[in-house]
């Protein structure tokens, strides 16, 4: 084994032994009630939640922009910016005015509202896509490890789910505030070696350099408009459903605080992302045209710094994919065993479902190795398609569960499904390639298209309604309805266009959304047709209430 290798191994069983014992130290130093497990008791300060959430999504894009950007060049920066105008639309508009129903999960609130049965399948599309985010990260690590050890892929793998394991199954989310805060201590230290190795190799000279001869690196739309956009739909869409960030921000002792520690992190993860951009960009100057990404970002670190130091950068890596995995496990397994075991045992105690909770993060460790095995490469694929499956299923129930008491338990089971199977299915009509898709129309504009159409027309097939009385919730409809018409008639004016940069399904996606809008605003059940129009004006924001009364 290199002297590398030895390093690497070191300081990573040190960290980690250290992430294990340390959560279960600040476990017992912060006992709390029965919501502790899943919500840390809500104790968390500013600093703490914006620690989470900077290790979940800035470790997480890390790796994804470094290696989209051997690839694509400075394109991949689009990655970070998409991600971080998510965090701060959390913050600006859901933190407050959703604290309370949106205590644990996103598969809790489908479940409250249309049932057990619309609350399982919700559960176990959430659980098993969880996995695939997780992926996303622990396979920049196990490239590393296998890299400068010699280690087996699938070892390495299997030595990051079982850290997972130990110490999400150990504590909870106090563990993972525990372990997010020293996840960023531990990226912060990766952040100083990796501006390093590109000082000492190629230099900012040789940088500069490097454009002359590959000025397409240096192209802010060479990965692709469609991808590009598909990066903006997909963050921007996954903002009412991010599950794993609504219980670190809910963790907090205050929605206030909430907000500012996802404001931080939004500031801190900016450093990152231009980390990311410049150290991909290196790497390819000196290790060009490798197949594996996440293979060269090694070589490279390990032929341009000291042994002591590359371990250190791995075990950044390292900190990464626990930074991102681990919240995703947990999350998941939260929805497997909190939220599926309640459907299935309306009558469990909430000791019965940590301990179900608790079997789920066993199985999702186990899903977890099998998709790594499946693919390990292309980490920014794996959390795009994780995000069009569980979003394509997910994002119009939500909606409806907040904004429309008009759907019904079935037609939120039909979004359900037609979510998520059509995203999957133009998935493997796509040979699952992260970039060339059927009809040149990205996955995820399907899936939502899908998700919003199968709740639209099966709820207004099934339920007796009536459009709502002159007002200002009319108006609104009616903006919508002209909103969408305006999209339709510029799309076909500039469909080739948009043909030719792979943006028709976003345009049709845009003009689905606008209709569903509508049709929430100008709709109302029968029974209530006769209501005044100033009642009717005032209808929307008091659904969520309404429709958990109609729901149960």
């Amino acid at each position: 084994m290199t002297a590398v290798g030895l390093w690497t191994i070191g300081l990573a069983s040190a960290y980690t032994l250290w992430l294990v014992v340390g959560g279960r130290v600040a476990l017992r130093r912060r006992e709390t009630g029965r919501a502790g497990f899943f919500v840390g008791g809500r104790t968390f300060s500013p600093w703490t939640v914006a620690f989470c959430i900077t290790g979940l999504f800035s470790g997480s894009s890390f790796i994804a922009i470094v290696e989209l950007s051997y690839r694509t060049g400075v394109s991949a920066v689009w990655y970070g910016v998409a991600e971080t105008v998510q965090v701060l639309l959390i913050a600006l508009l859901l933190v407050k005015p959703l604290r309370e129903k949106l205590v644990v999960t996103v598969t809790g609130i489908i479940g409250d509202r249309f049932g057990r049965a619309a609350k399982a399948i919700s559960s176990i599309i959430t659980g098993l896509t969880f996995p695939m985010y997780s992926v996303a990260t622990t396979i920049a690590f196990a490239s590393a490890l296998h890299m400068v050890t010699g280690l087996t892929l699938p070892l390495s793998i299997a030595v990051t789910a079982a850290v997972l394991l130990a110490f999400l199954s150990s504590g909870g989310m106090h563990s993972v505030a525990f372990s997010q805060t020293m996840n960023v201590i531990m990226i912060s230290l990766m952040f100083a070696v990796g501006v390093w190795a590109i000082a000492v190799s190629p230099g900012f000279g040789g940088i500069a350099d490097f454009q002359t001869g590959n000025p397409e690196m240096f192209d802010l739309s060479s990965a692709g408009v469609s991808l590009i956009a598909a990066w903006f739909g997909t963050f921007i869409i996954n903002v009412p459903l991010a599950q794993a960030a609504f219980q670190m921000s809910m963790s907090a002792s205050s929605p206030e605080n909430g907000q500012k520690g996802l404001y931080r992190a939004a500031i801190i993860g900016v450093p990152l992302i231009l980390l990311g951009v410049f150290l991909g960009i290196a790497a390819a100057a000196i290790v060009p045209d490798a197949a594996l990404p996440l293979v060269a970002i090694p070589e490279y670190i390990v032929g341009v710094l000291p042994a002591w130091a590359a371990g250190l950068f791995f075990v950044g890596l390292w900190a990464c994919a626990l930074g991102w995995a681990g919240p995703c496990q947990f999350s998941g397994a939260t929805s497997l065993g909190r939220d599926l075991g309640s459907a299935l045992n309306p009558c469990a105690t909430e000791a019965q479902l940590v301990r179900y909770t608790r079997w789920a993060l066993v199985g999702l460790t186990v899903v977890m190795v099998v998709f790594a095995l499946l693919r390990s490469e292309q980490s920014a694929w794996w959390n795009v398609m994780a995000w069009t499956l569980r979003n394509g299923a997910t994002f119009a129930p939500v909606l409806a569960a907040f904004f429309w008491p008009l759907a019904t338990r079935s037609a939120v089971l039909t979004a359900l499904l037609a979510g998520f199977g059509s995203g999957l299915t133009w998935y493997t009509l796509s040979d699952f390639d992260p970039a060339a898709f059927f009809l040149g129309v990205h996955p995820v504009w399907v899936g939502m298209i899908a998700n919003l159409t199968g709740l639209t027309v099966v709820t207004l097939l099934q339920r007796r309604w009536v459009t709502v009385p002159a007002g200002r919730r009319r108006q609104r409809g009616q903006l919508f309805l002209l909103l969408a018409a305006a999209v339709a008639v510029l799309s076909v004016f500039a469909w080739s266009w948009l043909a030719g940069h792979g943006l028709v399904g976003m345009a049709l996606f845009l003009i689905v959304v606008a209709l569903f809008a509508a049709t929430v605003s100008l709709t109302v059940p029968a029974e209530r047709g006769a209501e005044s129009p100033s009642s009717s004006a005032e209808l929307a924001p008091s659904t969520a209430g309404e429709a958990n009364e109609d729901g149960h």
